[in-house]
C-alpha cells in the first residue's frame, strides 16, 4: 500500500458506508493516481470514472453503473456490468435498452436510480456523472427537472443496505459535479443523507511520487536522462534538492498539468538540470526567467542608482532592495512550503509625495529595463462590491465577461512586472479577499476559467493609512507631522495599519500575509529639499540642452528662491516641490521663450525671479543663438 492515500479517497472509504448519497466537487476532470494495491495495479493513472470503478470494485459493490444525461446507464470498465444492472432493475431489460432520458416526459433515469437504491439482493453503486450539465441553471428549473431530481432524493430515503463478504454496505449515489451550488440547494443542504467531498489538486505527498522512482525518468529522453544521471548519481542531494523545487514550483498544478509538463520536457529535450524551467515554459510560454538572468554586480550599485531618483528615504530604499536581494539569492519564500507566492511583497506607507511610486518605478527599471513594467492599479477605482470583478473578471454569462479582468489581463500579458495597487485602503472588501488568495497561494483563476500566475511578480501596496485619524467625534486630524523623528512616525504609523487591518477593516490575516514588509516613508525634510529641487532643475536644463538646443544657466539667487518657496509648500512632499517649479519657473520660462521666438540653439540665463505677484515672471539674460 502507498503510504500517502488523498484525503478525498479515505472520506470516500468512511463515508461511502454511512451516506447514501456522496457528492464529488472541484478538481472532477483531471486524472488521479491510484494510491492501494487492488482490482488495478497500485500507481496506475485513471480518469474518476474509472478510479470510483475500482474503488468500489474493491469495496465490495457487485453492481456499478455509471449515468449521464447524453449516454444514460454504462460502464466502459470492465464487461458484464451493465447487463448486470439491466437484469437488477427488470429482467426483462437489456444493456441496449437503458437509455439516456434524465427528466421529460418520457424520462425515467431517475426511476431506475431509485429501482437499483431501494432493493437488498446485491450492493449497487450508481455514479452520475457531469450532473453539472443536467440542468441550465439550479435557480430556474422547469418542473419536469424539479420532479427529477426529487425522485433521486426519495430514492436516498430508501437506499438499503445489503449485506455482503466485505461486511454491509449501503447502496449508493455518487454525483460528480464542477461546484456544488451546480446543484439545486434544497436537493443537499441540510440534508443529513448527504456528503459533499471536495476533490482537490494533487497533494505535495502526491507530487512528490510522480517524482519516485521509474517515474522521475519518464520526464526525459532516454539519452538525457542516461547522461546525466552520471553525474546525479554521485550527487544525491543535488538531485533530491531539483526534485523538491519542482514539486514546490507545481503547487496547484493538476495531474493533468503535470502529465504536461513531462510531456512538454521530452519535446523541448530538456535535461535534468533544467527541470524547473519547464514550469516556466508552461505558465508563460518562455524558457528565460529574467530573474535568472538578473545581473549581480549590477544589484551591487543599486542603492547609488536609486538615491539618484528618490531624495532621503534610506530606509525605505534598503528594506525594498533587501527583497531583490532575497530572491536573487534564493532565500525567497524559504520559509514556506509553496513555491508559487510571488517573489516579494512590500507595503509602502507614508506621507504623499514622499517617493513611494517613484521607489516602485525605479524597481521595474533596474529589474526588468523599463519603467513599464510597473503597473499600477489606482484602487479608488475598485472601492464598489462588484470591484472583484473588475479585477479579476466577470463570471460567464455576466457583462464585460469576454474582454476579462484588468489585473489578469495585466499578469497573463507580462507574468515578470511590478504590481503597484495605489491607496489599498480604498479597495472595496471583497478585492482584499482577491488579494489574501494571491498573496498565499501566488494564483488566481479568472473569470473565463484561466489561471493567472503571480509568482514572478512583486507585488506593492501603496496608502496614507497612519497620517491622518479620527478623533472621538470623528474629525480628522493629523497622527504624525514633519517635527516628530522618523522612529516615532514609524511607529505610529505602523501602529494605525495594524488598527486599520485588525479592528476596521477585520482582515488581520492580510497583514500577517504583508508580515515585516512595511515600508514607511518619512516626511521630505528641509536638507531634502533642496536635493530634489537640485534634482529637478538639472532634469530641466538637460532636458532643454538635449530636446532644443537651449543652454540654460540659473543663478543662486533664483535657486534661493525657489527653495524657499519650496519649504513652504513641503508638507505636499516632492510634489508640492514640482508644483513650485512649475509655476514659478516653467511656465514664465515658456512664455519668455515664446514670446522672444527662442525655440532652439539659445544661450539663457536666468538671473532673477518675481516670485510675490502674479503672473510670475523671470528676469532672463538673452546671451545670443548657440
Amino acid at each position: 500500500m502507498s503510504e500517502f492515500i488523498p484525503k478525498w479517497h479515505r472520506e470516500l472509504d468512511i463515508f461511502s458506508r454511512i451516506k447514501p448519497l456522496i457528492i464529488l466537487e472541484g478538481n472532477v476532470l483531471d486524472v488521479y493516481r491510484y494510491p492501494v494495491e487492488g482490482s488495478t495495479p497500485e500507481g496506475s493513472i485513471l480518469r474518476l470514472t474509472s478510479y470510483l470503478h475500482y474503488k468500489l470494485k474493491d469495496s465490495g459493490y457487485d453492481n456499478i453503473v455509471f449515468y449521464d444525461s447524453m449516454t444514460g446507464f454504462y460502464n466502459n470498465c470492465e464487461d458484464g456490468y451493465i447487463q448486470k444492472f439491466a437484469s437488477l432493475i427488470d429482467e426483462r431489460l437489456n444493456g441496449s435498452e437503458i437509455k439516456a432520458d434524465f427528466s421529460g416526459k418520457h424520462g425515467f433515469a431517475p426511476f431506475m436510480v431509485k429501482t437499483a437504491l431501494s432493493q437488498n439482493k446485491s450492493a449497487t453503486a450508481i455514479v452520475m456523472n457531469l450532473v453539472s450539465r443536467y440542468i441550465a441553471s439550479p435557480e430556474n428549473m422547469s418542473q419536469e427537472n424539479v420532479d427529477s431530481f426529487t425522485i433521486l432524493l426519495k430514492s436516498l430515503l430508501e437506499a438499503a443496505d445489503v449485506y455482503s463478504d466485505k461486511g454491509v454496505l449501503k447502496n449508493l449515489l455518487i454525483l460528480i459535479v464542477n461546484k456544488i451550488n451546480d446543484l439545486p440547494v434544497w436537493f443537499y443542504h441540510e440534508n443529513p443523507n448527504v456528503k459533499v467531498i471536495n476533490i482537490k489538486t494533487p497533494s505535495k505527498e502526491e507530487r512528490e511520487q510522480l517524482l519516485l522512482g521509474d517515474n522521475f525518468k519518464s520526464f526525459f529522453v532516454f539519452e538525457i536522462f542516461r547522461d546525466d544521471m552520471e553525474y546525479y548519481s554521485i550527487k544525491p542531494d543535488e538531485l533530491e534538492k531539483l526534485k523538491n523545487r519542482f514539486t514546490a514550483l507545481t503547487d496547484g498544478f493538476s495531474f493533468t498539468e503535470i502529465n504536461g509538463l513531462r510531456r512538454l520536457c521530452k519535446n523541448e529535450r530538456v535535461r535534468i538540470g533544467n527541470l524547473c524551467d519547464v514550469v516556466d515554459l508552461y505558465k508563460y510560454g518562455i524558457r528565460e526567467n529574467p530573474w535568472r538572468s538578473l545581473d549581480v554586480n549590477d544589484l551591487k550599485s543599486a542603492h547609488d542608482d536609486f538615491r539618484k531618483r528618490v531624495k532621503g528615504q534610506n530606509f525605505a530604499l534598503i528594506k525594498t532592495l533587501d527583497i531583490i536581494k532575497r530572491t536573487v539569492t534564493g532565500l525567497s519564500g524559504l520559509q514556506h512550503s509553496s513555491g508559487t507566492k510571488p517573489k516579494g511583497v512590500l507595503f509602502f506607507a507614508g506621507p504623499t509625495g514622499t517617493g513611494k511610486t517613484e521607489t516602485a518605478k525605479t524597481l521595474a527599471q533596474k529589474l526588468f529595463g523599463d519603467e513599464s513594467c510597473c503597473i499600477r492599479f489606482d484602487m479608488s477605482e475598485f472601492s464598489q462590491s462588484h470591484s472583484d470583478q473588475k479585477l479579476m473578471g466577470a463570471p460567464p454569462g455576466y457583462v464585460g465577461y469576454e474582454s476579462g479582468g484588468q489585473l489578469t489581463n495585466a499578469v497573463k500579458n507580462n507574468p515578470f512586472s511590478i504590481l503597484l495597487f495605489d491607496e489599498i485602503e480604498k479597495a472595496h472588501p471583497s478585492v482584499m479577499d482577491k488579494f489574501l488568495q494571491i498573496l498565499e497561494d501566488g494564483r488566481m483563476t479568472d473569470g473565463q476559467g484561466n489561471t493567472v500566475y503571480f509568482s514572478e511578480t512583486i507585488i506593492i501596496f501603496t496608502s496614507n493609512l497612519g497620517i491622518f485619524t479620527r478623533d472621538k467625534n470623528g474629525d480628522r486630524r493629523a497622527n504624525v507631522s514633519p517635527e516628530m523623528s522618523y522612529s516615532e512616525i514609524q511607529k505610529r504609523v505602523r501602529l494605525a495599519i495594524e488598527d486599520y487591518f485588525k479592528l476596521e477593516l477585520g482582515r488581520p490575516e492580510i497583514l500577517n500575509r504583508i508580515g515585516e514588509n512595511i515600508v514607511v516613508f518619512d516626511f521630505i525634510r528641509p536638507e531634502v529639499t533642496k536635493l530634489i529641487l537640485d534634482a529637478s532643475l538639472e532634469k530641466i536644463i538637460s532636458r532643454l540642452e538635449l530636446d532644443k538646443k537651449i543652454k540654460l544657466s540659473i543663478s543662486a539667487n533664483v535657486r534661493a528662491v525657489l527653495i524657499e518657496k519650496s519649504l513652504d509648500n513641503v508638507q505636499n512632499g516632492a510634489r508640492g516641490i514640482g508644483n513650485i517649479v512649475e509655476s514659478l519657473l516653467i511656465n514664465p520660462l515658456s512664455r519668455y521663450l515664446f514670446d522672444n521666438g527662442f525655440l532652439k540653439r539659445r544661450i539663457i540665463s536666468i538671473t532673477g525671479i518675481d516670485a510675490e505677484k502674479m503672473p510670475f515672471s523671470l528676469i532672463c539674460s538673452d546671451g545670443g543663438e548657440l
